[in-house]
């Protein structure tokens, strides 16, 4: 089985993540081409170079902001600053302390509809939501807001915004079984921002780490930001400080600022593991409601919504209640650390006055993601495989409405083509 290995001995922040993909072997034309799917290619430029920590060669990615192309004529290197501290919800300095601003203010709210109005494949949309859900929701508990009013200053801006769909696009990009992740190193000391001087790590970071491995003083710095914190915990299948595996190739992604105690670096493995070694069952919640006073059309809402929100499952199952009532049962499926948000969601955007929850497992097949190419143009085939073997592969439903717009085609025509090239 193929894996991502994250060795993260001096943390992880959203660039250093982007930059230790490229240089794992994703090409940066592609994602380029993938991240002007967003409609933001007027906001920023992503420019990839080659840089060194401690003599050890790796890759550094900076996204330039047009809004601060004068910064860096002027000698400040404020292109891309989640090298240092980030994620906070109000707007602060960056970490040179100048206090410039990084890009437009953004709500999750806005954020969700310039990623689900893309043209980015399903997956990588999933992703990508997932990653941001996880520090807005982290962002609310910092600041007692509702998750949808949290204005993230900075998280929100461009640049973090290309970092975390980036970072969806690279993941699927490379197509592997599954993402291990070493404890995390979150650095020590202080940072400065809008409320005042902070410690390390983030309340943010904090908040999003519950439950996941960490270490703590290897840095004198920052060494894990908001944006890193929700990478790793939102692709991670496991945790482990030393893996068994057989490595096929290495990349290191090379941070914006030097510590005096290691390397600022993210390293990452391509590597391969015995298939006993992974597992594909996640314990789950089963969580129902019976509803017979809302709409269909409220109903329908309320899916779309807990769907966006990051449940798993969403379903309706027609249903006779007492006094021969019909009515609706609402069965939504999460994981298990979500029970409480999903309850807490069904009672504000549903009529229900109860909710059941049962727990169970989940066992799915592995997925993998190529890319076909069709004189229609490339097309992403999602396959399910069980103990190695393809079951079944179908096409991205995106991708082919696409095709069959941009062609003026039936869309069935789209799909007997892509079966006809699958067979040859």
């Amino acid at each position: 089985m193929n894996i991502i290995y994250y060795d993260c001995f001096a943390g992880i922040s959203g660039d250093m993540n982007l930059a230790a993909l490229i240089d794992l072997g994703v090409d940066p034309e592609y994602l380029r081409t993938e991240l002007d799917k967003l409609g933001l290619g007027d906001e920023f430029r992503l420019d990839v170079t080659e840089a060194a920590r401690n003599g050890i060669r790796g890759t550094r990615v900076d996204v330039r902001l047009d809004a601060e192309a004068h910064d860096h004529d002027h000698g400040h290197d404020h292109a891309h600053p989640h090298d240092g501290h980030e994620g906070h919800a109000h707007a602060h300095g960056d970490a040179a302390g100048t206090g410039h601003a990084h890009g437009p203010h953004r709500t999750f709210a806005d954020i969700r509809e310039i990623i689900m109005g893309s043209s980015l494949a399903d997956e990588v949309k999933e992703t990508s939501l997932g990653i941001f859900r996880r520090v807005a929701e982290a962002e609310a508990r910092v600041h007692g807001k509702p998750v949808d009013e949290v204005h993230f200053h900075e998280v929100g801006a461009t640049d973090s915004i290309v970092d975390i769909v980036g970072a969806a696009i690279c993941h699927h990009r490379l197509g592997v079984d599954a993402v291990w992740v070493s404890p995390v190193e979150l650095g020590s000391g202080f940072v400065r921002c809008a409320h005042g001087v902070i410690p390390v790590p983030a309340p943010a970071t904090v908040e999003i780490l519950h439950g996941i491995p960490t270490v703590s003083g290897g840095t004198d710095m920052e060494a894990t930001t908001p944006t890193g914190a929700a990478i790793v915990a939102e692709l991670a299948d496991e945790f482990t400080p030393a893996p068994a595996m057989t490595v096929t190739r290495t990349g290191y992604g090379v941070g914006h600022r030097e510590s005096s105690q290691r390397p600022n670096l993210l390293r990452v493995h391509l590597a391969e593991v015995g298939r006993s070694s992974l597992s594909r069952t996640s314990r789950a919640r089963l969580l129902q409601c019976n509803i017979d006073d809302m709409t269909g059309e409220m109903l329908g809402h309320a899916m779309d919504l807990l769907l966006e929100r990051g449940a798993m499952d969403v379903h309706f199952t027609p249903i006779i209640m007492k006094k021969n009532r019909p009515a609706t049962m609402l069965s939504l499926l999460c994981a298990e650390a979500d029970e409480a948000r999903f309850k807490d969601l069904l009672f504000r955007h549903t009529s229900t006055l109860g909710v059941k929850s049962f727990p169970l497992e989940k066992t799915e097949l592995e997925r993998r993601f190529d890319t076909l190419e069709t004189p229609l143009g490339p097309v992403t085939m999602k396959r399910a495989l069980l103990d190695g073997e393809v079951l079944r592969s179908k096409p991205e439903y995106e991708e082919c409405r696409e095709m069959a717009r941009r062609n003026d085609i039936p869309l069935a025509e789209v799909y007997a083509l892509i079966a006809g090239l699958e067979k040859a």
